[in-house]
């Protein structure tokens, strides 16, 4: 199911892009969930390679729709079933399978922190075969993809959608639930240091802080906790950082890279590279900063940051992937000086002039 159908009997018309859900986005929302039967199959994906925001939105909102009695449901994601180190404390891991073990066709499939049906790698095709598809999410980029779509640019994290659907459904936030939608909130501002932290987002941390659940142990154990053989691989990819001054119309550019190499070398998985940009991006001589990570010997994942002179989620959208003005990615294939020229190409394209 694809497009601006919505469930039996509701139509629902596509927003425009960059515009919150309408009313009677969360009334066809609230409508696909209070009428699911009892025996009702429910699946849950998000994005490949799943971060905080993608995977505790996920779980967090399993966690509520089990506490309203649904008990027939998965939470998936594409690739590897492997979660990563910093999120494996996480509570309603248990509703989590393997994406080859998936419901091949459930009554309703809800996608999660995805901005397009190419995020969902081998499990694009339950968009046709579920009875009813809902997206949440809070990418600018976001292709609308769902039969019925929560998707907010304004929003800080998938999260705040999760919550905001959750409290509309009846859910009374628990200390599980609301650690899976903090550790995603803390993650998608960058504990709470980026622009998109807003007096709302404050106001939601309050609440969920209300539950019991601990800030400083989750923020050690997501944060601050790194195996030794990472902290020396991020040695060696910062020391082969670069620093062009002159690219994004004289706003600068750095870049750094890893490989399968590296990590092979330095004993990793590749989920340890998620945090390197945050080590790029404090550069003060450049505005965009970008890590290329490999995933195949021609293949690599690529994050990119904007301290707010650059739209990067228009690089992203035209190297095929998508995000936010001040963080995107995308994948990129060949070399990976093939794959920086082409960042480097888009960046003059996507200056923000000083009026906006």
């Amino acid at each position: 199911m694809s497009g601006s159908g919505g469930p039996a009997g509701v139509v629902v018309e596509a927003a425009p892009a960059g515009s919150g859900p309408t009313p009677d986005d969360w009334a066809a929302a609230e409508s696909l969930l209070r009428g699911l039967s009892a025996d009702a199959r429910v699946l849950l994906i998000c994005h490949v390679n799943p971060d905080g925001d993608a995977l505790g939105s996920m779980l967090g909102f399993g966690l509520g729709l089990r506490s309203l009695g649904v008990h027939r449901m998965q939470a998936t994601f594409p690739g590897p079933p492997e979660v990563p180190e910093p999120l494996r404390g996480l509570p309603g891991l248990d509703l989590l399978v393997p994406a080859i073990e998936a419901y091949p066709d459930p009554e309703l499939v809800i996608c999660f922190d995805a901005a397009s049906e190419s995020r969902l790698g081998e499990l694009v095709d339950r968009l046709d075969t579920a009875g009813a598809a809902l997206v949440l999410d809070h990418h600018a980029s976001n292709t609308r993809f769902g039969g019925v779509n929560l998707v907010d640019p304004r929003a800080a994290a998938t999260s705040v959608v999760a919550e905001q659907l959750l409290s509309r459904l009846g859910v009374v936030l628990d200390a599980e639930i609301a650690e899976c939608l903090y550790v995603a909130l803390t993650t998608d501002t960058g504990s709470f240091r980026f622009e998109a932290t807003t007096p709302a987002v404050h106001q939601l941390a309050a609440r969920l802080l209300a539950t019991g659940i601990r800030p400083g142990d989750i923020s050690r154990r997501v944060f601050d906790t790194r195996p030794f053989g990472a902290v020396r691989l991020f040695g060696e990819a910062l020391g082969r950082a670069r620093l062009e001054p002159a690219a994004a119309g004289g706003r600068g550019f750095v870049w750094t890279w890893a490989g399968l190499d590296d990590l092979a070398r330095h004993g990793q998985r590749p989920y340890v590279l998620e945090a390197l940009i945050d080590s790029v991006r404090c550069t003060a001589e450049a505005d965009v900063s970008c890590v290329v990570k490999q995933t195949t010997p021609a293949e690599w994942a690529v994050s990119l940051r904007s301290k707010g002179g650059v739209d990067v989620s228009r690089v992203a959208v035209a190297l095929g992937g998508g995000g936010h003005r001040f963080a995107a990615g995308f994948t990129g294939r060949g070399t990976v000086e093939e794959v920086v020229d082409r960042i480097r190409g888009q960046l003059d394209t996507a200056v923000i002039p000083a009026a906006d």
